[in-house]
């Protein structure tokens, strides 16, 4: 949960605002040494980045998509080096997921984790992972408008948790392009977005949704004039899977910030945020 936030400037003025999504090896489905991406960011004009990888999940969950319990250290270690001094600075973030009965693991692991930031996100609908190109057949099967209210019902368990800063790739189901009409999204995600603006958390505009089938950030510019127009603050991430992917359209990220009002976002610091002008 985002604590008090100020809003003093920062003394510098990069070119492109900080990435703050992005992972490692240890998830079993990225590439690229940690130090690459910070190359990629510092030749982009980045502000500043963190590393976000998957929270390790002693029950097994979605195992293979995230570092075993064993190898948070491990991720620690990675991170650390790069936390020298370096600009652009470098950050040590993680990305947990939400799904039901998880809250006594999380309030336990992420206070002991000194983050400087927490993403929450949901990626399963009961035992579906519904965003895995394994698994897209199923959307074959199902009520898309249903599935679509499960995962926002996920997401209020999400928001009402306060375990969390920012809310990640706000809306996922529709990454193989699986929309809702306009109307029925509205009248959906309205209720979902005043319980995000009561819990104080911040969403992110993810870019990687430019990079799939759907050929759209998260969130739609719909539901990110929608959160603008409740006030609820902005990050934002590529989702970088290898260091080619920092950073990336970001100058159009920013464009449709601005576009639905947007005139700061947030930068963050020991779970701390800070709004700060766009570039």
């Amino acid at each position: 949960m985002l604590s008090a936030m100020t809003t003093a400037p920062l003394a510098s003025s990069p070119h492109r605002p900080a990435d703050y999504h992005m992972h490692t090896p240890l998830c079993k489905h990225a590439s690229g040494a940690p130090e690459l991406y910070w190359q990629t960011a510092s030749a982009q004009g980045l502000q500043e980045i963190a590393f976000t990888d998957h929270a390790p999940d002693p029950t097994g969950y979605d195992a293979k998509y995230r570092m075993e319990p064993t190898q948070f250290d491990e991720y620690r270690r990675l991170i650390a080096p790069l936390q020298d001094g370096r600009t652009p600075p470098v950050l040590f973030g993680t990305e947990a997921d939400f799904y039901p009965g998880v809250e006594p693991y999380l309030t336990d692991w992420l206070p002991r984790g000194n983050f400087d930031l927490v993403l929450g996100s949901v990626h399963y609908l009961g035992d579906w992972g519904f965003d895995d190109p394994n698994n897209r057949h199923k959307w074959n099967d199902v009520d898309i408008k249903g599935a679509w209210k499960a995962y926002m019902d996920l997401i209020v368990g999400l928001t009402a948790t306060r375990l969390f800063d920012v809310i990640g790739h706000f809306d996922l189901p529709k990454k193989f392009g699986h929309r809702l009409r306009d109307r029925d999204l509205k009248d959906m995600v309205q209720p979902v977005l005043d319980r995000v603006m009561k819990a104080g958390l911040a969403i992110e505009i993810n870019t990687a949704g430019w990079r799939k089938e759907v050929a759209e950030a998260y969130p739609s510019p719909l539901i990110l004039s929608l959160a603008c127009e409740r006030g609820i603050p902005i990050c934002f991430g590529s989702d970088a899977h290898e260091p080619e992917q920092v950073g990336y359209r970001f100058d159009d990220a920013v464009r449709l910030a601005r576009e639905v009002g947007y005139t700061h976002s947030l930068m963050f610091r020991q779970r701390k945020p800070e709004s700060v002008p766009l570039p």
